[in-house]
């Protein structure tokens, strides 16, 4: 941005100011003498600061003052009341903080502004985030505010470790990115690795933390996430813990995860904070669930236009009977009726309140029950699709994943029957193979290890089976324990 430098003649730098932000009305200029004649000029943005620290910091510090000229380092050392104070020359770096809501004090007679922390502006509650509710746990969540979702994550990691790495991205937007990590449990190579992916990005502007993950991430073009998004601080805590590093955007509540690995789809919050036996059946759930998605609506195309023989026989006489007086051959009828459930569902996340669950629930059983009734659809193709379309909430990480794949198996399905289906879930097992994430394999748990290396993968393991290779502790004897 353009900046400009300033000078020991203090009014002069009060035109060049008002000059720089001429037409905004919500730059600041307060002017404050003191006692002897100590002329000062205070800058700073309607909004962003806390007026109180302004008034009882700043302002009557100086005008109680009783030296007639003080320099910039006397004058930020022993007059101003600020927790934050200090001189800077660099004025790429006084600027960017002072677009951020710091203040900026000149004196009369010296060029180095002082840069005083007083920002203020309007924050969002540490609200449970909605997307990632528990049923037992932590209700915290990050807001846009960024020092505070820093805060949190400190908060939860008690370590001098713990290192926090910051940088700005974005020419016009100048935005704050903060690499979250812990010295020792995470890689150099990784740090670095990502470092030099957010310092190289060239993007005009940064409003929420997916503009840098579609620029940063593995394979941008797979539909499978490569990179962790996650609006709780006990999660990036915890991913921290594992080895992994953590990006925080200034302005968005979303953090993002790395290495991410595609067992990690599968996990939820509140695997941590229940029983691992309930844990582990979720876990089974979703898993299945996920298959489910993907394949039903494809096998049943398959099996009832290639592979009648498979299907016993009573099933098969029932689903020919419904199917007897529809139109659209089965194909193009679970085709239009999946367009339709995508149409429910992105009607309904639109809709603001709880009137778009209300339309999407009255929506699906009203044009399900007339699609049927009017022999515009079978009853049997409706139950594939709302199976698919309900399992598929299962996993809210591979929503995107199971929306194209889900397609892709029915066109399969159509042309080749169960043949094609096993094809293209081969290539799809194939095309996971090679992905990474940050150089790390992406289905790298996909064989669970050998029974001495018991972690947290696919399957949930109590915590006195998990134990962490650095800080591993030898288990008592049967003799030892109480």
């Amino acid at each position: 941005m353009e900046t400009i430098t300033f000078t020991a003649d203090l009014e002069r730098n009060i035109r060049m100011m008002q000059e720089l932000f001429r037409n905004d009305n919500t730059l600041i200029i307060r002017r404050a003498i003191g006692q002897n004649g100590l002329r000062c000029a205070l800058f700073f943005f309607d909004g962003m600061v806390n007026s109180l620290a302004i008034n009882q910091s700043l302002v009557r510090p100086i005008l109680r003052c009783e030296q007639p000229r003080l320099s910039a380092d006397l004058l930020a050392a022993a007059v101003l009341q600020a927790d934050e104070c200090r001189v800077e020359t660099d004025m790429n770096k006084v600027f960017a903080a002072f677009l951020y809501g710091d203040a900026i004090v000149l004196t009369d007679g010296d060029a180095r502004p002082v840069l005083v922390n007083t920002k203020g502006f309007d924050k969002r509650s540490t609200a449970e985030p909605e997307n990632e509710r528990v049923l037992s746990g932590p209700r915290e969540g990050f807001t846009e505010c960024f020092m505070p979702n820093l805060a949190l994550i400190r908060r939860r990691v008690n370590d001098p470790r713990l290192k926090f790495r910051f940088m700005r991205v974005g020419s016009r937007t100048n935005t704050n990115v903060c690499l979250c990590y812990i010295a020792g449990l995470c890689e150099n190579s990784l740090v670095e690795r990502l470092e030099t992916r957010l310092t190289a990005l060239d993007i005009d502007s940064v409003l929420d933390s997916n503009y840098l993950a579609e620029r940063i991430r593995d394979h941008r073009w797979s539909p499978f996430p490569t990179l962790g998004t996650t609006e709780r601080p006990d999660v990036a805590a915890s991913r921290m813990l594992e080895g992994r590093c953590v990006i925080v955007v200034d302005g968005s509540p979303v953090a993002l995860t790395a290495p991410f690995l595609f067992q990690e789809c599968f996990q939820s919050n509140d695997d941590y904070y229940i029983s691992f036996l309930q844990a582990n059946l979720s876990r089974i759930l979703r898993v299945i669930g996920f298959v489910f998605t993907i394949t039903f609506p494809a096998m049943y195309a398959a099996l009832m236009l290639y592979h009648r023989e498979l299907v016993p026989a009573r099933l098969l006489f029932a689903v020919s009977a419904a199917q007897r007086g529809v139109p659209l051959p089965i194909g193009w009828e679970i085709l239009l009726m999946l367009f339709v459930l995508e149409a429910l569902k992105e009607a309904g996340a639109r809709t603001p309140g709880a009137m778009g669950q209300t339309m999407s629930i009255v929506g699906g059983l009203v044009l399900g029950d007339a699609a049927v009734s009017a022999r515009f659809a079978a009853a049997p193709t409706v139950i594939v699709v709302a199976i698919a379309g309900v399992t598929g909430l299962m996993v809210p990480k591979l929503q995107t994943a199971a929306l194209w794949l889900r397609f892709v198996l029915l066109a399969a399905a159509a042309s080749w029957g169960l043949y094609g289906v096993g094809l293209a879930l081969g290539l799809t097992l194939a095309a996971l193979c090679r992905m990474h994430s940050c150089s790390v394999p992406y289905l790298l748990n996909l064989v669970p290890r050998i029974s001495a290396e018991h972690e947290d993968t696919w399957l949930r393991y109590p915590w006195f089976f998990m134990r962490c290779d650095r800080f591993a502790v030898k288990r008592p004897s049967k003799e030892e324990r109480p």
